[in-house]
């Protein structure tokens, strides 16, 4: 198929990539010319905008914010063709339901499919995908879909796909600042962190992000950034934003909010969200 992948960022360029070596014929869209250039390395054409992009099926939107999508639905829904919409973002239900009606009215198709696994997964095409949305456009954008990963379809509305992905980033949100508390009570009772890690980390106390950004966290300011303190300072706070919309109580969510805020406001933001360890320094005896 003919895909124009929009964002070839961190975890949009080897989601690209797994859909180009699955055979599929890929343009990057991104406006930053180092996010071009990267993809040009791979053998992937890039241009700045969707508007200089090739005619493609399918459309792949793989944006960091809700803004950043409005901003691409704004300059898009006056020339849509008939094409399907697959919105992989992060967005929460509300933005993908207000952006995915506009181009459905426009004339294109959408499907809600966030993913999970972050970039390690995205190269190998290891990612989860939570699609939702009419069966027949999943269908018809499942042989690109399973280039990245593993599909799951989760319901058969806008915003069902969403929806999941806020209660996946509930527990990553809560689990990777369990795990920077816990390393860091290791700390202050005098422990070595490697060792402790090492121990309970296959155990009943073990989790994905404890494994995962555990060892990332006792490396300090040299650990490789595969997701920032920015992206769960937007996450959790699409989170709290949804439970708020259905009435839904998350206290441990608002505490592991209130973290990466302040790991933000230290100016970790651009440092991998490992860093939020960070927050508890001052803390120790």
């Amino acid at each position: 198929m003919k895909v124009s992948f929009v964002g070839t960022g961190a975890i949009g360029l080897p989601m690209a990539n797994r859909v180009a070596l699955g055979g599929h014929d890929v343009t990057g869209i991104d406006p930053f010319a180092e996010a071009r250039d990267k993809a040009g390395k791979l053998g992937i054409p890039a241009v700045a905008t969707l508007e200089e992009a090739p005619a493609a099926d399918v459309v792949i939107v793989m944006v960091a914010t809700p803004a950043q999508l409005e901003t691409l639905v704004d300059d898009a829904v006056g020339s849509v063709r008939a094409q399907t919409w697959v919105i992989m973002s992060t967005v929460g239900p509300d933005s993908i339901v207000r952006e995915g009606e506009r181009l459905r009215k426009a004339g294109a198709r959408v499907v809600d499919a966030p993913v999970t696994g972050g970039t390690a997964r995205a190269k190998t095409g290891e990612l989860v995908i939570f699609a939702s949305g009419d069966a027949g456009d999943i269908d018809q954008v499942s042989p690109v879909l399973g280039a990245m990963g593993t599909l799951r379809v989760g319901g058969n509305r806008l915003g069902d796909g969403q929806g999941i992905k806020v209660v996946n980033q509930h527990l990553c949100s809560v689990h990777i600042v369990a795990a920077a508390e816990a390393l860091n009570l290791a700390r202050s009772l005098g422990l070595d962190q490697a060792f402790v890690l090492d121990l309970i980390k296959s155990g009943a106390a073990g989790s994905w992000m404890l494994s995962d950004r555990g060892p990332r966290m006792l490396l300090g300011n040299d650990a490789p950034v595969t997701s920032t303190i920015n992206i769960f300072v937007k996450d959790s706070g699409l989170v709290a934003g949804a439970a708020g919309s259905c009435g839904a109580e998350v206290p441990l969510l608002d505490i592991a909010k209130e973290r990466y805020l302040t790991a933000a406001a230290q100016g970790l933001g651009q440092r991998d969200d490992s860093r939020v360890i960070e927050t508890y320094k001052n803390r120790t005896k």
